[in-house]
């Protein structure tokens, strides 16, 4: 196998998640001690690690976080201490031979606990347990080391210390990281990671537990810049509840992979689990970290060589009713409406005649949201124009199409006169109902806004001349609440280069988070015309849906204050509407329109949600 360190510098490296969870998840009590189990119950353990090999992880962590001599004194089990951490390393080499290969990492944890205070005498035998506890480790044939979940950044450089006194193998060193409550968890933070930065004997500095995947990606966006070497995350499956007397985490492997995804681009060399973490919650970041590294590769269309000169595209205002309100600068009104999983379109196209009859523009109509089965978006929209009068917004995504199959829908749907186009990348098939369907990803959004606008251009995708170009008003998507702001900022410049001629914004919930992207995105790209996202909550629950499982949406506190306090399913409704208002009138100097979603398909109360505007 490649050297560890080689390995993290060229890839993201995938850490397998939690053991004890998984323990006690299979029946074992929690004042067990764990680290026993493998004496025990070594098969119990194997089983673990496999399933996590098989899940695809780079690297597996021995059942010996506790297995030092005083942790295991408090047990009457200190005397056992080498043998515990030599059968660890004997059952992870088996896994890794049973099920596949990958590195073993020795894993270690605090002596000290949280709320103790740190006092100098402990130094002498915190060397002593950590060193001895190492020396074990490695004579049985770990790859690695990894000091984790520590609280206090002395004992955590005394055991790095302790441990590469007695070996040279690489070393990771991961610390609980604080939730970012105010400027002196912050600044506690950035004190504990340079320090750990700086120390000659950990090669990868980290951060696991404590948080969960949202939280700890504030935490990684704060602390990266300070941190020179390969950086480690492992955040906790979520916020645990409590179910029947167990700790259960109620957060889906879609919801960590997304998280996951999003540490990468902000820096992330390794990414891993903790507490309540599980082999299916990796193998998703797994296969999400797959398709991530494959369309990174192809994040745009090349440069085209043409057969003969470009044709001059039409103009936006001459494009569609849309280009031409988008041109003068009029408000522009929108509902989003999801296809429906059915073959009868009458209840949609019904919906569509509503919003027609209320004075909206446009329609807008997402593609396979979350990698779902539905009636096609395409045939969905030329119903819509046919059949309700009212145009369409066609969001439209690569996950399900190559190159050629896009050409064909774009012309096609040109040809048969829809006009406006929302070029969007799609989310990958492993993330929804039907995990062993294919994406195809040939290009992303910032590659079909450019094969769009050359198709306006009369060139086609393999760079031949058309007689005849298309004349579509090509829009792009936005996230002024992504969890790492300067990624998404470049990334809309791509698009905006591209050939973009309008942007839609994921649901804003905080106008000062919105105007903050905006000033800089127009400061680096020139301003563009922006219809912002509008989420009429209708419950708390609602309200903590779209806070902790949907990536990018940012609800401030103090709107979820005021959802918490309504009580009963109308009056929820309409706090939510309110909000919904609020948000409009705050940010419309800064808007071209607003694309409401209909919650649950009820169009009425996105139309109530535009109020004085249709008035």
């Amino acid at each position: 196998m490649v050297p560890f360190l080689e390995k993290i510098q060229k890839d993201v490296v995938v850490f397998d998640g939690a053991m004890g969870t998984m323990l006690y998840d299979k029946g074992l009590f929690i004042n067990t001690c764990y680290d026993s189990v493998n004496l025990s119950d070594p098969g119990l353990v194997q089983g673990i690690h496999e399933e996590y090999v098989r899940a695809g992880v780079d690297v597996i962590e021995t059942n010996t976080f506790g297995a030092n001599e005083v942790r295991l004194g408090a047990y009457g089990l200190a005397e056992q201490m080498r043998e515990i951490n030599g059968k660890a390393v004997a059952i992870a080499k088996k896994a890794v031979q049973q099920a596949g290969g990958c590195y073993i990492a020795g894993s270690m944890g605090p002596i000290i606990a949280p709320g103790q205070m740190w006092q100098s005498r402990f130094e002498e035998s915190l060397l002593k347990a950590y060193g001895a506890q190492a020396s074990v480790l490695m004579e049985s044939g770990v790859d690695l080391f990894v000091l984790e979940t520590f609280t206090h950044v002395d004992e955590l450089l005394f055991a790095a210390q302790a441990v590469k006194s007695v070996s040279s193998l690489p070393l990771a060193a991961s610390l609980i990281p604080l939730e970012l409550s105010d400027e002196n968890a912050a600044g506690a933070m950035i004190y504990k990671i340079t320090r750990l930065n700086q120390c000659p004997h950990i090669d990868v500095v980290g951060i696991n537990c404590g948080i969960g995947p949202a939280a700890i990606g504030d935490v990684v966006e704060l602390l990266r810049p300070y941190v020179t070497k390969p950086f480690l995350v492992m955040p906790n499956a979520g916020f645990p509840r409590q179910v029947d007397g167990r700790t259960i985490y109620l957060n889906s492997p879609e919801y960590f992979s997304t998280y996951v995804k999003r540490y990468c681009q902000l820096g992330a060399n390794a990414v891993g689990g903790c507490c309540g973490t599980t082999p299916a919650q990796l193998a998703e970041a797994v296969k999400g970290l797959k398709v991530e590294k494959a369309i990174s590769l192809k994040t745009s269309f090349p440069a085209l060589k043409t057969a003969g000169k470009a044709l001059e595209a039409a103009a936006l205002a001459e494009k569609s009713k849309l280009g031409a309100k988008l041109a003068e600068g009029k408000t522009i009104t929108s509902i989003e409406i999801v296809p429906p999983r059915s073959c009868d379109l009458a209840p949609i196209i019904a919906k569509a005649k509503m919003c027609r009859e209320r004075g909206i523009d446009a329609i807008n109509l997402p593609d396979g949201p979350r990698a779902s089965s539905r009636i096609s978006s395409l045939v969905t929209a030329i119903e819509i124009e046919r059949l309700a009068g009212i145009e369409t917004v066609l969001h439209y995504c690569c996950r399900d199409r190559n190159i050629i199959s896009m050409q064909s829908d774009i012309m096609g749907a040109y040809a048969i006169g829809l006009r406006n186009i929302l070029a969007i990348t799609g989310d990958p098939p492993k993330l929804g109902e039907y995990p062993n369907a294919t994406g195809v990803f040939d290009i992303d959004s910032v590659g079909l806004a450019q094969a769009i606008h050359n198709l306006n251009h009369g060139i086609d995708l393999g760079g031949n001349a058309l007689p005849k170009p298309t004349a579509m008003v090509i829009g792009v998507g936005m996230n002024p609440c992504a969890l790492s702001f300067d990624y998404e900022l470049k990334h809309y410049g791509d698009k905006v280069r591209a050939g973009a001629e309008f942007v839609i914004t994921q649901p804003v919930f905080d106008p000062q988070a919105l105007f903050k992207f905006l000033d800089a995105a127009e400061a680096a790209y020139g301003k563009l015309p922006v219809i912002v996202g509008v989420w009429p909550l209708i419950s708390y629950k609602n309200a903590e849906f779209m806070q902790n499982e949907v990536p990018g949406v940012e609800i401030p506190q103090e709107i979820m204050d005021r959802m918490k306090k309504t009580t009963g399913k109308e009056e929820g409704i309409a706090e939510g509407i309110t909000i919904a208002r609020e948000m409009i009138r705050a940010i419309k100097h800064r808007a071209a329109g607003f694309q409401v979603n209909a919650p649950f398909g009820r169009t009425e109360l996105a139309l109530d949600v535009f109020g004085e505007i249709l008035e």
